[in-house]
């Protein structure tokens, strides 16, 4: 059964004025050894000669995949990444890559598919107090939120500090709430497979170097797709900085006093950086640093109705920022050519995306756990957030970047997808300039 013609106008419209930048971007971690056949550090590493083909034969081959026909702008001769893609995000269709399925080391990118896999399983008010157990394990140079034993968290602060800060601390606390690391890691794979992600293999949750743990610009970009179906994963994504609770200490007269701090997006094209503007339409998704990854980026954007997915993996040049001026060099292409160039593959929906997925407590809105509003607004009111609006606990910045009106998620009655070859985005929200 075809889907049914969209009758509401997408619209992800961000502002793009400059942010100050509070916050430094996430350490580089320290690389394990590679094993044999694993992705290696060095720059002159070159792609295997055949890879994966899921989505489309030429996404299987090495090198710039592109229709370049008449009328169709040329691709940007600057981009050095190893591996990149533009897709659209609504439609599926690739508009152009280069070593598409190459296996690399994914960096903080892997979080995706840990927020996609573990954010249905807690409300966000569920509250979690942290044993050292749970901070056991994390790799030398990890990035941090700023997690102390013995503090109480909620699960919406835990997942502020994923998708903000990039802490592998929140990371491992939510792991550990979660029957431990290594459940974790299975569920991740099997989250994987189900999504056809089939280049990647995790090894740790946090997306910390290891060896064997890799994915690719395809599979990064299937799995921001999945999540970006989440309400919750679209708010999180797509906050600018929000507070995060502090360490208790003896205040005036020895009460106890637990003061919160501003925690900021290291996602530069959604936070901003010196000489690097927001990007106009920006509305998340995630970027990763380590030193066998090199720098990796999934983002999404939109103009004029159109929603695009790039994902950058490892550019060579050593310029600061250099991920995100490739990715803005990748999007404004896309933007240029969707709708004239013919694709060169596909993003392929999830294996079961076609069966009903109606069961006792689903969620097809995505909030954590299914208990609760989102920040933005009342689950299944179709309520519009408003860019710039601070939620409750005071998260500040775009807010809800892909909001929800009427249907969601193209739902059949029984709660099924309703699936051709497309796999729809759920319907955005316009929403006003920040202040």
């Amino acid at each position: 059964m075809p889907a049914p013609k969209k009758t509401v106008r997408r619209s992800l419209l961000v502002t793009s004025a400059v942010l100050s930048s509070l916050a430094l971007a996430a350490p580089a971690a320290v690389a394990a050894p590679s094993p044999s056949g694993s992705p290696s550090a060095s720059p002159s590493a070159t792609p295997p000669a055949s890879m994966s083909t899921v989505g489309g034969a030429r996404l299987g081959q090495p090198g710039t995949q592109a229709n370049l026909a008449s009328g169709v702008p040329v691709l940007p001769k600057d981009v050095s990444a190893r591996s990149w893609i533009v897709a659209d995000a609504e439609s599926g269709d690739v508009l152009a890559a280069h070593n598409a399925h190459w296996r690399l080391a994914p960096a903080s990118t892997l979080k995706m598919l840990f927020a996609d896999t573990l954010l249905p399983k807690f409300p966000k008010t569920a509250k979690h107090k942290v044993v050292p157990s749970d901070l056991a394990g994390m790799g030398a140079g990890s990035s941090l939120v700023g997690i102390k034993e013995d503090e109480t968290y909620t699960v919406h602060d835990l997942w502020l500090g994923v998708f903000l800060r990039s802490g592998n601390d929140a990371v491992h606390v939510l792991s550990a709430m979660n029957k431990g690391v290594d459940n974790t890691v299975k569920e991740m794979n099997e989250h994987a497979e189900e999504l056809q992600a089939l280049d990647t293999n995790v090894v740790s949750p946090d997306g910390y170097d290891a060896p064997k743990q890799v994915s690719s610009a395809y599979d990064l970009t299937l799995i921001a797709r999945s999540g970006l179906q989440k309400k919750d994963f679209r708010e999180y994504c797509s906050t600018v900085s929000a507070k995060f609770p502090g360490q208790t200490k003896k205040g005036k007269k020895g009460k106890p006093v637990r003061e919160s701090f501003e925690i900021q997006n290291t996602n530069r094209l959604l936070s901003g950086d010196a000489g690097l503007p927001v990007y106009q339409g920006i509305a998340g998704v995630k970027n990763g640093n380590t030193t066998n990854a090199g720098a990796t980026f999934t983002g999404v954007a939109e103009r004029d109705g159109k929603v695009l997915l790039v994902t950058v993996m490892h550019p060579e040049k050593p310029e600061h920022n250099e991920v995100y001026k490739e990715t803005s060099q990748l999007f404004d292409w896309g933007f240029k050519a969707a709708g004239k160039v013919q694709p060169v593959g596909e993003l392929v929906p999830p294996r079961g995306a076609a069966q009903a997925s109606s069961e006792p407590g689903a969620n097809p809105s995505g909030e954590a756990g299914g208990s609760g509003s989102g920040a933005g607004g009342t689950a299944g009111t179709g309520a519009k957030p408003v860019a710039g609006a601070r939620t409750a606990d005071g998260s500040g910045g775009i807010g809800i970047a892909l909001g929800i009106i009427g249907g969601v998620l193209v739902l059949l009655a029984g709660g099924a997808f309703l699936v051709n070859r497309r796999w729809p985005l759920p319907d955005l929200v316009h929403r006003r300039t920040r202040p």
